[in-house]
């Protein structure tokens, strides 16, 4: 399995851990990860509300770039999943759109063709590579640790462009997390926004929903985890700009399963977790 790694701007300028706990699980699981080389901002979910052709046209410059290198692309970020995911069924869907775009590449010699398809990690790990065969490779199963899932919202939503999961009612990240050995637990309001899109426009407001949903998971789970960088640093802001003395830590996936997989504590950047995520080890 091989695939064009799409990284977005946030977790090379703000959570590296993201991409070196990715890498390792990769590692292991036999899968290749190729860096796209040149490629841009995938334009971001805000964008196309300002300028649709923009949008498109960055998404797409992308796209066109893993088509040349003959590679589905895999994105870590939630955000990236839904603006290129979009995007490419957009484009594939609408000639007359594909055109459009098109023109607004060719002056930096570049095509879309829709030849490749856009993937997340969850995605890949749940779909492509598949959880039996997965769980096979475990080799350090957590034992009585309550994990509280958070998908974030542009892994499955919209559902009628992204189309993976239920997204009423998910179940893909809560059975990853079970073969770990870790236990998945309902919570109320599970599937609740972190808060994240709100925070350029009202930074209280944002930080107090990511908070509410915090103080509801602390009843019921050891760690959160979640495979969105923008859920996890709103995850963890929320806490530490609080100076609460409680706090639970926030966990992306890959180093979830990376320490079920038997890959090093350090290895995985779990260092890195600004709250304390040692916690984990105490259940292997």
């Amino acid at each position: 399995m091989k695939y064009a790694l799409f990284l977005g701007c946030v977790i090379p300028a703000r959570l590296n851990s993201y991409d070196a706990a990715t890498r390792r699980i990769a590692e292991v699981l036999g899968v290749e990860l190729v860096d796209i080389e040149g490629a841009i901002c995938c334009s971001s979910p805000d964008m196309e509300s300002m300028s649709e052709e923009t949008g498109l046209a960055m998404a797409a410059y992308n796209i066109s770039i893993a088509e040349e290198m003959n590679l589905d692309i895999m994105v870590l970020c939630n955000g990236c999943n839904e603006v290129l995911v979009k995007a490419n069924k957009k484009l594939k869907e609408n000639k007359k759109l594909q055109d459009k775009v098109n023109n607004v590449l060719a002056d930096l010699g570049r095509k879309y063709n829709g030849t490749i398809e856009v993937k997340h990690l969850v995605r890949v790990l749940y779909e492509d590579f598949g959880v039996e065969k997965i769980k096979k490779k475990i080799k350090k199963p957590f034992k009585n640790l309550k994990v509280a899932v958070h998908y974030g919202c542009h892994l499955i939503k919209p559902s009628e462009f992204l189309m993976f999961d239920n997204p009423e009612n998910p179940k893909s990240l809560d059975e990853l997390v079970n073969i770990t050995g870790a236990r998945s637990v309902n919570y109320p309001d599970k599937m609740e926004c972190c808060g994240g899109p709100i925070l350029a426009v009202n930074e209280d407001l944002s930080l107090n929903i990511a908070r509410s949903k915090i103080e509801v998971v602390k009843k019921y789970a050891d760690v959160i985890v979640t495979a969105c960088p923008f859920c996890y640093l709103q995850y963890e802001n929320c806490q530490l700009l609080s100076g609460e003395k409680e706090q639970i830590p926030v966990v992306l996936y890959p180093q979830l399963l990376g320490l079920a997989l038997g890959i090093d504590y350090d290895d995985l950047a779990l260092y890195e977790n600004r709250i304390d995520a040692s916690i984990l080890l105490e259940h292997l």
